[in-house]
């Protein structure tokens, strides 16, 4: 289904192109990319994009006086560099988005990201329904998934997300949006059914399992934020009245190969009993609650999210690309049950993360967040590498030059504690201490 995406995209450009008028250009606004629009308005183009260069600088310090770490880890790095084509016709209602992600990682532990990062096609049955085919960002995610990465009021998004969200899922998508009569209550309801193996990593990857099922319902009591608020963090419009949205969201993943839903193929599970060798593949059940609060300059944003693990067979034996050899089938499970195995490879347990900041009139913006992740006693959230750091504290200021975010510079102090991280000397070994980084991040965007 995958190397699909592009011809089904080609296709639409093509259909629009040749059944609107002339297409011209539209005023400028840097920021807001630019706009192609036929003279009859029923055919809109807009090309934008955006870079971040970003700086970094971390540092360890552990609870014990034996065990010292002076190094300073510095980097540099592109952190986000998009290129997004999105435009839509008002008859016969089609829209689509394709959006390329041209930095060489996205994810903290140095994964190298996917270029194709938005590739969908949408059709509007209705005014306040629609249905997409592609690959585009997950309902069932935490919501700040769903809000622009050149929005976001600290530097980079919280470690709930990067601890259990999907970033991308190729599927079926349906948005939609219920106004309550005699009052100002907006419900919109969001339902998909995908791969459950995340963005398009590889064209040709094996599809492993079943299918994801997901869906996310919100509730906006006083109306729609102004100016798609709702996907933006900081309330740059300075909301007049108080806008608030209460979202729950949830998914069930059937038959997983890896440790969230961001890939496949990663962990493989059998049951191999004499003519009997089909997958035994965990299902993963994921939920949350979001609220999203916005007045005046002021905005809160609250996320809570748990992940839980089911099994409906046995397993026998495993093979995964991480072990000494990813082609060879095994019954070694390091000491553990099968089932208790596979726990330790899976993102299990919850998430909490609190932020809030507060945007003055001359566009500096102050803000602060508190992230707290709670591991099951076996998960690979207790990974000293990259996680085991279960509190994170952050404080962020930003100074935005428009308010279209075509310009901005950001620095943020993430102090991480109770942590049990790695020294360089040790190997794998873990020691209790604390996990200091500071991040300074310049933002261009036309």
């Amino acid at each position: 289904m995958k190397k699909f995406i592009p011809l089904l995209f080609f296709q639409i450009l093509f259909f629009g192109k040749f059944s609107s008028q002339d297409l011209l250009l539209g005023d400028y606004i840097p920021g807001n990319g630019l706009t192609f629009a036929s003279s009859d308005d029923n055919y809109k183009v807009v090309l934008r994009g955006y870079s971040q260069s970003l700086f970094e600088s971390r540092r360890m310090s552990y609870d014990s006086s034996g065990i010292i770490n002076k190094n300073t880890y510095n980097r540099f790095r592109a952190r986000r560099v998009r290129l997004r084509l999105s435009g839509k016709q008002l008859y016969p209602g089609f829209s689509y988005r394709l959006q390329l992600n041209l930095a060489e990682s996205e994810a903290d532990n140095d994964q190298l990201s996917n270029i194709l990062w938005d590739a969908w096609i949408g059709y509007n049955v209705n005014k306040y329904y629609r249905i997409s085919f592609g690959q585009k960002s997950s309902p069932s995610d935490n919501i700040e998934l769903l809000m622009a990465s050149n929005t976001l009021q600290l530097t980079e998004r919280s470690r709930v997300t990067s601890a259990f969200a999907n970033i991308r899922e190729i599927g079926f998508f349906v948005d939609g949006r219920n106004n309550i009569a005699g009052s100002k209550m907006v419900i919109k309801p969001s339902l998909s059914i995908t791969s459950g193996d995340g963005y398009g990593f590889k064209s040709i990857s094996k599809d492993y399992g079943g299918l994801k099922y997901g869906g996310r319902i919100n509730f906006l009591p006083f109306g729609l934020f102004r100016n798609f608020g709702q996907f933006r963090q900081v309330d740059m419009v300075r909301e007049l009245t108080p806008k608030l949205l209460i979202g729950f969201n949830g998914s069930y993943n059937v038959g997983m190969s890896s440790r969230r839903g961001r890939r496949n193929g990663d962990f493989l599970y059998y049951k191999i009993e004499s003519s009997d060798t089909s997958y035994s593949l965990p299902n993963y059940l994921k939920y949350g609650l979001d609220v999203l609060f916005k007045f005046r300059g002021f905005s809160i944003l609250a996320e809570f999210v748990q992940s839980k693990v089911g099994f409906s067979d046995s397993i026998t034996h495993r093979n995964d690309r991480y072990g000494d050899n990813p082609e060879s089938i095994i019954t070694n499970f390091r000491g553990y049950s099968p089932q208790d195995y596979v726990r330790t490879q899976l993102m299990l347990g919850t998430g909490l993360n609190i932020q809030a900041g507060y945007l003055f009139k001359n566009l500096i913006s102050v803000d602060g967040r508190i992230t707290i992740l709670n591991p099951d006693d076996l998960s690979f959230m207790n990974n000293t590498l990259y996680y085991n750091r279960n509190k994170y504290y952050e404080i962020g200021f930003s100074k935005y030059f428009t308010k279209n975010y075509s310009f901005k510079i950001q620095a943020s102090y993430r102090f991480a504690d109770e942590a049990i991280i790695r020294h360089p000397n040790f190997g794998n070994l873990g020691f209790n201490g604390n996990e200091s980084t500071f991040y300074l991040m310049v933002q261009a965007a036309f």
